[in-house]
């Protein structure tokens, strides 16, 4: 299983908070064109918030979530699993990041919320995207290493927070996103993974049991 059956309480109710706060958040900034009062208290991000060396730092960490830099993480990451003959995860893999990234595509039209020349931002694909993908990592650590709820929810939680954030700082700092588009984009991985893991036991379960029965026939 991708996901743990000691985890799936805990990361059905952090999916379903994530998904309020997304909802939430989309309603408050629906076509906004400038940040928030909470943006305005984290900082006001602007196409030089940062320089070199930072910068750097900045552009390096926003190409994992283009299309050339997020197809190396994803291959990578599947290459992985299929080494660690773990087939479900894989396809856990690229149906988790797909998904997070299919929807934060959709509901940007949907919010309408804009920054710099019109550009929708929320809710963030790339902070949704590498979250998502640390989470389905993180789901396999916790599976291979038998942890238990505690242990296994804060080892998701925590990939989750260090990949969103490492993300999230460099949308703000490259001024693609405002704070909120970023913190949209994360809770919509956390959403997203959770439901998709479930889901892909789910059809995997239900294939192998078909299969099984037709074998008894």
């Amino acid at each position: 299983m991708v996901l743990p059956p000691s985890l799936r309480g805990w990361l059905g109710t952090i999916a379903a908070l994530a998904a309020l706060v997304v909802v939430v958040i989309g309603v408050l900034y629906a076509g906004h064109d400038e940040p928030g009062t909470v943006d305005r208290w984290i900082v006001r991000p602007t196409a030089d918030s940062v320089r070199p060396p930072w910068r750097n730092v900045a552009l390096a960490t926003d190409f994992l979530g283009e299309p050339a830099g997020a197809a190396t993480l994803v291959v990578a990451a599947v290459a992985g699993c299929l080494l660690l003959r773990r087939p479900r995860a894989a396809v856990l893999v690229v149906a988790g990041a797909g998904q997070a990234v299919v929807t934060t595509t959709l509901l940007k039209p949907v919010v309408g919320r804009t920054i710099h020349d019109g550009h929708l931002s929320y809710p963030s694909g790339h902070t949704a995207f590498l979250t998502a993908l640390a989470l389905v990592v993180a789901l396999l650590a916790t599976g291979r290493l038998g942890l238990g709820r505690t242990a296994g929810t804060s080892l998701v939680l925590a990939a989750a927070l260090v990949a969103g954030a490492a993300m999230g700082w460099a949308q703000v700092a490259l001024g693609a996103h405002y704070p909120t588009d970023v913190l949209g984009g994360w809770c919509t991985a956390l959403a997203v993974v959770p439901a998709t893991a479930w889901l892909v036991d789910r059809t995997v379960d239900a294939e192998v049991w078909q299969q099984r029965r037709r074998q008894r026939r």
